[in-house]
């Protein structure tokens, strides 16, 4: 009997040794308890003490987790400019209220740094309090934002780019210089950033990303552009900095990184822009803007198309100013063919949100007083041109509310547009016939002038059927 038990419990012995692998694991180990995998977790698997070496390179690698892109809600926007004093003045900020509240206006574009490189308000960031480049103009940031929020009024950043007076003073190197090493100013005095020198993007990136933590929902850059002035033919640019790159390539790949890093944050990107660049690549080249590449960097791009800045004849006009609705709709019948071709084989392609004039160019030898019905003008001929959404300028912040529709017209409008382009047939918008999807009107002729975001300068000519440049 005992050799019996004896035989039975080596046989048991045995076969406990064959299912073990022969590995010298111990038999009595468990397997672990199975574990729900959470995104971003590592998928746990049963180890063993002699495969754990080997085991460890995939925990390690485990499910690569990709923050999602941060949701952004689009709006179409119909909006005006207001300056850092305006936004910083209470009862200024609650008349245009008053008024906004009537209108079809939903959108402020606000200086949060103004044309001479002064940040409006303070910002928690290193690198603006290391430049001093704060100067006050809205104490209450956080109480203007809510305000408006209450309002559903969407909230755009103005952030001038490369000009910029104060840099001139705490950072001359980043800015455009002689040979002899002093820096360049324009005619009113203003320093300019050198677009190549890259370690200036990351400020304006930095601006950008507080613009975020204050509460604005997009960022637009003026000012992305090299000065025209003559003056500039006698500044240098060292190869260090430029390797080989024109002016077009380098206003494109700051723009690009800049566009990655703030639209990342959840921030849309905007950009202004000449209004001559869409049909002149002398204009383009000579301010580093050209506009079906820069569409591709943004999530809008805006052209100032003022009647006012084109000279006389251009688009076959005789006085441009005198005839908003024609000049808007020629100037946006060439954005529709740039916009056509830039489209191609992209992903992405900018929507086109043009600035119209709501101000009198008294300046001009040929001119109209601007009031309601010029700025109606222009805003009809934008939707007749295909596009929905608009931006008023007036520097003095005094808008012709009497052009603009409440916002039950303004709906009623838009159900009715939508109707009438979707009777259209679909070449309506292509190129050869792009523009004018309910009227007639000028076609565009060759050539254009740079037109000036400050004032008429004339200068120079850069094609036989343009009339004076209208230049910085």
């Amino acid at each position: 009997m005992k050799k019996i038990f004896s035989l039975l419990f080596l046989s048991l012995l045995f076969l406990t040794h064959i299912l073990s692998g022969c590995n010298g694991i111990d038999p009595t180990a468990t397997t672990p308890a199975p574990v729900v995998v959470k995104r971003g977790q590592m998928e746990e698997e049963e180890e063993q003490e002699d495969s754990k070496e080997e085991s460890e390179p995939e925990l390690q690698i485990g499910e690569i987790v990709i923050d999602p892109e941060v949701e952004r809600t689009q709006v179409k926007v119909k909006g005006i400019y207001i300056s850092a004093y305006v936004a910083g003045t209470p009862s200024m900020v609650d008349s245009l209220l008053e008024e906004i509240d009537q209108t079809e206006i939903n959108t402020l574009v606000i200086d949060l740094k103004d044309d001479f490189g002064r940040v409006a308000c303070q910002m928690d960031s290193p690198l603006v309090k290391e430049l001093g480049s704060v100067r006050i103009h809205i104490r209450d940031m956080e109480g203007l934002m809510e305000k408006l929020r209450e309002r559903n009024i969407y909230t755009i950043a103005r952030i001038p780019a490369f000009r910029d007076a104060y840099l001139g003073q705490v950072r001359p190197q980043w800015c455009v210089q002689y040979a002899d090493g002093s820096v360049f100013t324009d005619r009113d005095g203003n320093s300019w950033v050198n677009p190549y020198k890259e370690e200036a993007w990351d400020y304006l990136v930095e601006i950008g990303t507080q613009a975020k933590k204050l509460g604005f929902q997009e960022v637009q850059f003026d000012y992305l552009r090299f000065c025209t002035e003559k003056s500039m033919k006698d500044v240098v640019f060292d190869e260090a900095d430029v390797r080989g790159r024109s002016r077009t390539d380098v206003i494109c790949e700051f723009m690009e990184y800049a566009y990655k890093k703030l639209k990342a944050q959840g921030l849309f990107v905007s950009a202004d822009v000449y209004g001559s660049i869409i049909n002149s690549s002398v204009n383009a080249n000579a301010v580093g803007q050209i506009y079906g590449q820069l569409a591709k960097h943004v999530d809008y791009i805006s052209p100032m198309i003022y009647p006012s800045h084109y000279g006389d004849g251009y688009y076959g006009i005789d006085h441009p100013d005198m005839h908003p609705y024609e000049t808007i709709t020629a100037a946006l019948q060439a954005s529709r063919k740039e916009i056509y071709y830039a489209r191609e084989g992209q992903e992405h392609v900018a929507a086109v949100r043009p600035w119209l004039q709501d101000f009198t160019a008294s300046w001009l030898n040929h001119y109209i007083p601007y009031g309601p019905d010029q700025v109606r003008e222009q805003i009809q001929a934008t939707y007749d041109a295909g596009y929905d959404e608009w931006l008023l300028w007036d520097a003095s912040c005094r808008y012709d509310w009497d052009a603009l529709l409440s916002p039950e017209d303004a709906k009623a409008e838009a159900d009715w547009i939508a109707q009438s382009r979707a009777a259209l047939p679909e070449s309506t918008f292509a190129p050869d016939t792009a523009g004018v999807a309910l009227t007639e009107t000028a076609q565009p002729s060759a050539g254009g002038r740079p037109e000036t975001e400050t004032g008429p300068v004339p200068t120079g000519s850069a094609g036989p059927t343009v009339g004076a440049y209208v230049g910085d």
